[in-house]
């Protein structure tokens, strides 16, 4: 399948690259399928785009929680994920879309609100969690600045 994106320009995507969010995410509810892709140009990366296979211009940078919250551990209602099917250790990725502005400085990631997906399934859900201390904002410059050693 051909799919347009907002920064790789068109590539070729087998179906089974596709992850379905069946109530899309938070605010954009009308985009249901989505793939995961990474720039392989680079040495190493630790964010990815999360790119709507629908809508070309609908992709957000996206990192794994662990990265910069090393004990990152959102308290979610099982029900709420009920639809996506049994997660295991084996199964579960978790993803936290980030926000890059002009100021690199103000980069901040969504702990508030990951995105749930069961790999063996598929199926995905972004989840607001019930951890009270998990901010919207959580700023992460500093943090990757201090890991890169710079």
């Amino acid at each position: 399948m051909l799919v347009k994106t907002k920064f790789f320009g068109e590539v070729d995507l087998p179906e089974e690259k596709i992850v379905t969010l069946e109530r899309g995410l938070i605010g954009l509810g009308d985009y249901t399928r989505f793939t995961i892709l990474y720039d392989c140009e680079k040495e190493e990366t630790n964010i990815s785009w999360f790119q709507s296979v629908e809508e070309p211009w609908l992709a957000m940078p996206v990192i794994k929680p662990w990265i910069v919250k090393e004990d990152y551990n959102p308290i979610v209602e099982d029900e709420l994920l009920s639809h996506i099917g049994e997660l295991t250790e084996e199964n579960l990725v978790i993803l936290l879309t980030m926000n890059v502005p002009e100021n690199l400085k103000e980069m901040s990631v969504n702990l508030k609100a990951p995105i749930i997906i069961n790999s063996d399934t598929r199926k995905g859900a972004q989840i607001a969690v019930e951890n009270e201390d998990y901010e919207v904002k959580y700023k992460i410059y500093d943090l990757l600045k201090a890991r890169r050693g710079e």
